[in-house]
């Protein structure tokens, strides 16, 4: 029976993956308008650039711990080491739960927007959970296989958006509108409500987290693991940050606010239309669907990766470590990940919830809230490692003092969700039930079995250079 993966993915492949989950033509499409018309300001470039910053920062410690952290479980790997095999466990089951509903709420979306095409195309109104079904059933199949197979695919679907979002920034620079620098001014960002534009923008990244849970895969992944994150906050910054000025630039700054709000889903496409040519806005429609497709297959590898992580540690059924011969795949967790996908969109389709008011913003919302929290987490166990091994595992002052600034900056993201969390679910009475379902997630998670062991085999620590995790993991996990 074989449990070890492949080491095939370099940089390339793992930022593919992560980016793609950030899906960057429904973020300029979808969510800048969102960040417009709910902070009620042009400042959406200084608070991208805010949510930059403090993503770069909390990478610092992040990457940082890559080697010292030989593991693919990511946000429980590092917060196991941090502040223990309790909080360790209590954090994988927020990132278990919150990746579900990550991915259920993307295929029930999907099936929505899909729908739309396929009515304004054939005139027939197909239900959209039989959309998402098919959604399901594909995704299912590419995570079934070899990662390879979904990054290829993920790659061409990035470019593709990629493409898509330049040639809307290279229409608004030639389009003769005045390159007004009013958006870039931070007082700009100061104005109507900003903490709800920060949080909006500081949600378009989601994804960029979970480069350290290919670790399995990648072939060398002290260095490919550290890069792909800062290449994908980075790439993702730049490209958000110069793609919302130009956006705001082609709609008008004294018109961006009034127009999200009008028509926050058809604002971007218009411009689209209107600054290259009538037929890429129906391109951007297309590729907002791809896009989704895309977000959804990066959010299932992930739970995918987070539940083999699991098996191997004991926490989960043995079996879903196992590595598929064939397809050198963690084929049996991918499996199970629809399964899981599959009933709950079944039973949310049974219980006829609206597929965008309820099910799209409620699991999205929790979702994103259960990753703030991690990420959160995540930066205080940073800081408690490096105090605590100080000695051992020396680290450049500038670390800590980046771990310290991230921290910092994730509380305040933090609060800002929890206070604005109605916002995110609907109203107060989902944000009291989905806030409860998070907390007794974290709290079950603290009392989950787990196998005495190591984070990972002697053999492989020391193959990546981090011979005090062996000793340090051996100590935490015989206490």
């Amino acid at each position: 029976m074989q449990t070890t993966l492949e080491r095939r993915l370099g940089v390339t492949g793992i930022v593919f993956m992560v980016i793609a989950a950030a899906a960057p033509i429904t973020v300029v499409a979808a969510n800048f308008p969102i960040i417009i018309s709910i902070s009620g300001s042009i400042g959406a470039p200084t608070m991208i650039l805010a949510a930059t910053a403090i993503l770069l920062l909390f990478s610092v410690g992040y990457a940082w711990m890559t080697p010292r952290v030989p593991d693919a479980g990511a946000f429980y790997s590092y917060v196991h080491r941090g502040l223990g095999r309790r909080a360790g466990l209590g954090t994988a089951a927020i990132a278990v739960l919150s990746y579900v509903l990550l991915t259920v709420s993307m295929t029930c979306y999907l099936g929505v927007q899909a729908g739309n095409l396929i009515e304004l195309w054939l005139g027939v109104t197909p239900p959209w959970w039989a959309i998402s079904a098919v959604m399901l059933l594909i995704v299912g199949l590419l995570g079934y296989r070899d990662i390879e197979l979904s990054a290829k695919v993920l790659g061409v679907v990035l470019v593709l958006e990629v493409i898509a979002v330049l040639a809307i920034d290279l229409g608004v620079l030639f389009s003769g509108a005045e390159l007004s620098t009013s958006p870039l001014n931070p007082v700009e960002a100061l104005q109507g409500a900003p903490g709800l534009g920060l949080l909006f923008a500081f949600l378009g990244f989601f994804g960029f987290e979970a480069t350290a849970v290919f670790r399995n895969e990648a072939k060398d992944p002290n260095r490919t693991v550290p890069r792909a994150t800062y290449v994908a906050v980075i790439s993702i910054g730049a490209l958000y940050f110069i793609s919302s000025w130009l956006v705001i630039v082609g709609i008008g700054p004294d018109d961006a606010v009034a127009a999200s709000t009008d028509a926050p889903d058809r604002v971007v496409i218009g411009l689209a239309a209107n600054v290259i040519a009538p037929i890429v806005g129906d391109i951007v429609q297309v590729l907002v669907v791809t896009s989704m497709f895309a977000c959804m297959l990066s959010f299932h590898n992930i739970v995918t990766r987070y539940l083999f992580t699991l098996g191997q540690r004991g926490v989960l059924p043995a079996s879903l470590a196992v590595v598929h011969m064939r397809h050198r795949a963690p084929s049996a967790a991918s499996l199970w990940v629809s399964i899981v996908t599959s009933v709950v969109v079944l039973v949310s389709a049974l219980a006829q919830l609206d597929p965008v008011l309820e099910i799209y913003t409620w699991y999205s919302g929790a979702g994103a809230l259960g990753v703030i929290w991690m990420m959160t987490l995540t930066s205080v166990a940073v800081l408690a490692f490096l105090r605590r091994e100080r000695g051992r595992a020396p680290a450049s002052p500038w670390v800590a003092i980046a771990a310290a600034l991230g921290g910092l900056g994730l509380v305040g993201v933090l609060a800002i969700s929890i206070s604005n969390f109605p916002v995110l679910v609907g109203s107060n009475v989902s944000a009291f039930v989905w806030g409860a379902i998070l907390l007794v997630a974290f709290i079950i998670g603290l009392f989950l079995p787990h196998r005495a062991g190591t984070l990972t085999t002697p053999v492989e620590v020391l193959r990546d250079g981090a011979h005090d995790a062996a000793r340090d993991t051996a100590r935490d996990t015989t206490v």
